[in-house]
């Protein structure tokens, strides 16, 4: 497929301004806020929608599923702490916008969709782009348990509960980002894999999320 995306002043012009309203919000993490500077999020959007694209909002991507609030990539980032080479497991691919923020940051990710129509998109548009994650078709509830473990692994569905295949993907050490609750609004959790068996699960502010479908979700 040929893609013949445009990235001009006007659209790096609106990143920039996006990344000040970021700043605004409460986001002070320096190398997120320039990830959300670099990826052009028009790109993720039909052409007819491109003014929506730097606007604080989600948006519809098709099969039910939406591209997130840049505030919410934003602060899921930050949570992560990415370090370059972090080995990051992203449940979720979507429309792939997060996948590249993550890459920006000096992630290796390995990304997993459910919905194939997004999936073939997806493996298409993002190389395109130059960015080449690791990509997956399936249920993203169970995680990729055979790569893990995993430095990070964040969710961008919102999650019932937290899979405990999921903390035993991760490596000691590492963090677990998820929005967990019912389907019409969720807490963030940020869950710390201190020992083999020990855990360190902390609250956080309430986010709004498609819900997270599979065996091991809804």
């Amino acid at each position: 497929m040929a893609y013949k995306f445009i990235d001009n002043y006007r659209e790096k012009g609106a990143r920039k301004k996006l990344v000040k309203h970021l700043e605004s919000r409460g986001i002070q993490d320096k190398r997120v806020l320039e990830a959300i500077g670099k990826v052009p999020r028009h790109f993720f959007f039909d052409e007819t929608f491109w003014n929506q694209a730097y606007k604080d909002i989600a948006f519809p991507i098709g099969d039910g599923q939406t591209i997130s609030q840049p505030y919410t990539v934003a602060y899921q980032s930050e949570l992560l702490h990415v370090k370059k080479g972090d080995k990051v497991l992203e449940i979720g691919t979507g429309s792939g916008y997060q996948t590249c923020i993550l890459l920006e940051l000096g992630a290796d990710v390995y990304t997993i969709e459910r919905q194939e129509n997004l999936y073939q998109r997806t493996i298409q548009v993002l190389p395109y782009m130059g960015y080449k994650p690791n990509f997956f078709l399936g249920d993203g509830s169970k995680g990729i348990p055979e790569n893990a473990p995993y430095d990070k692994i964040i969710v961008t569905a919102g999650a019932p509960f937290v899979p405990e295949v999921m903390l035993k993907q991760l490596k000691l050490g590492g963090l677990l980002v998820i929005p967990v609750g019912d389907e019409k609004s969720q807490k963030m959790v940020t869950i710390l894999r201190v020992a083999e068996n020990d855990f360190e699960r902390i609250e956080l502010d309430t986010f709004r999320f498609v819900p997270l479908v599979g065996d091991k979700a809804w």
